[in-house]
């Protein structure tokens, strides 16, 4: 019988340096999405309380999860402008009850805004997770180098409520257009001294839906051409409800589907709403690479 190679990506280890704890990823990390907003497209993630926030943390944790995600401002296409200090409200509230309830967990905060940021660094937040990778505010990019912390950069072209009619990417592929932007803004922050970045492609942000799939596939170019850290964020999206014709709330089984294929195509980090489910999807897929 003839043996044929693996024709997928295994995991590169990885390692984030939060605050001089140096925190080491032997295998692809889970993220917990908590949103701080009444407006967020998958109503389960939708948090507004301390209490009922700390609840959801403790369980994340308890079901595995590597860090957590708290955003404070919807950006699904079309959701209403939230102002900085509601943002910030929303934030500093969301990080301090994270915080009290799993003080060991990363925390990230999802934000554009650097004012955001900083207070929500100030509030207890260990990562930045920026969906326009520092172009919807100038101050962003020297804000995180500042505060030393890890920086998730992610691709969009736009904002939310102009990206969706933002896809054209001809002459090039999207996956071409994407590797050369974030390579360009990865360099925009190291020259400002950042040295912990992830890069993001950005799913459903300015992309069709047969762009979110070439881009799914193009991910082990990007790995190798960026050489750092993707996180990959294809929770319960449309990118995997159109196609099938069912609600976010019907779309677990399937988003594990997506997640797989992210990880057997490079992917370091599954920014997820079911963490469960997503830490027994790391388990199984690593069993690939165990022998």
């Amino acid at each position: 019988m003839q043996c044929h190679s693996n024709p997928f990506k295994p995991f590169k280890p990885f390692s984030i340096n939060i605050r001089g704890r140096l925190i080491e990823y032997g295998r692809p990390a889970v993220m917990g999405i908590i949103n701080a907003t009444p407006d967020s497209f998958y109503g389960t993630s939708r948090l507004q309380n301390s209490a009922a926030i700390s609840r959801r943390a403790a369980q994340m944790v308890e079901c595995g999860a590597d860090m957590i995600d708290i955003g404070a401002y919807s950006s699904r296409p079309g959701a209403a402008d939230v102002s900085t200090e509601e943002e910030v409200r929303r934030a500093v509230m969301a990080v301090k009850a994270v915080k009290s309830a799993c003080p060991e967990i990363p925390i990230s905060i999802d934000t554009f805004r650097a004012v955001v940021a900083e207070s929500a660094a100030e509030a207890g937040a260990d990562i930045i997770n920026d969906i326009s990778g520092g172009t919807l505010d100038d101050d962003m990019i020297a804000t995180v180098a500042r505060l030393g912390l890890p920086y998730i950069l992610m691709h969009m072209r736009g904002t939310p409520a102009t990206m969706s009619q933002l896809t054209d990417y001809t002459p090039k592929t999207v996956t071409e257009a994407v590797i050369t932007w974030l390579a360009e803004r990865v360099n925009v922050c190291v020259e400002h001294g950042m040295t912990d970045i992830i890069v993001d492609p950005g799913f459903g942000f300015a992309k069709t839906l047969e762009q979110n799939y070439e881009l799914m596939r193009g991910l082990p170019l990007m790995t190798e051409a960026l050489e750092l850290p993707v996180l990959v964020g294809v929770s319960r999206k449309s990118m995997i409800t159109k196609p099938l014709n069912i609600t976010a709330a019907q779309a677990l089984v399937p988003t594990t589907a997506v997640n797989t294929m992210a990880l057997m195509l490079g992917a370091s980090i599954l920014r997820v709403h079911d963490v469960k489910a997503g830490v027994q999807t790391v388990a199984l897929t690593q069993q690939l690479y165990a022998l």
